[in-house]
């Protein structure tokens, strides 16, 4: 079992990976798209921040060790990031995308697996990161127009 605990931390290099090739692809756009995963994470950490609700192993065993007291549980980060990251990848380039949803809600079931959360801290998560990185693409998307374009640079987005 100890691949699950590995398993959600590698889902997150997989990302930075596809990252990667998309700011090669597409520079700037896809630079912006991965700054928004960054976003999502930070409006994560203020709904934990605010709701501070412990983590299921904090009453019952895991298979992962629990983080420690203070490290809220809702909402995931790792799903939000999972989520955003889909969300994203999926925004500039549709095959990548599916392969990288896929692998948010496996990252996302694993942190329910290994008992360091709830379904609803996964779900919402995802959802949260969604919803964040869908906006900063719609946003993005409405920047490409080229009658918005008066320079060199806003042209280079699209």
């Amino acid at each position: 079992m100890t691949w699950l605990v590995i398993g959600t931390d590698a889902v997150l290099g997989v990302f930075v990976l596809m990252f990667g090739w998309l700011v090669l692809r597409h520079r700037l756009r896809g630079f912006l798209a991965g700054a928004g995963v960054v976003v999502a994470y930070a409006v994560s950490e203020l709904i934990k921040f605010v709701v501070q609700e412990e983590r299921p192993c904090r009453t019952a065993s895991s298979i992962a060790e629990c983080p420690a007291p203070g490290d809220w549980s809702f909402p995931s980060n790792h799903s939000v990031i999972a989520g955003a990251s889909a969300m994203a990848i999926w925004s500039l380039h549709k095959a990548l995308g599916w392969v990288a949803a896929v692998c948010a809600v496996a990252a996302a079931a694993s942190r329910v697996v290994v008992g360091v959360h709830y379904v609803h801290d996964v779900a919402a998560g995802l959802l949260l990161g969604v919803l964040v990185s869908w906006g900063i693409a719609a946003l993005l998307k409405k920047k490409r127009s080229n009658e918005d374009a008066p320079t060199v640079v806003l042209q280079r987005l699209r």
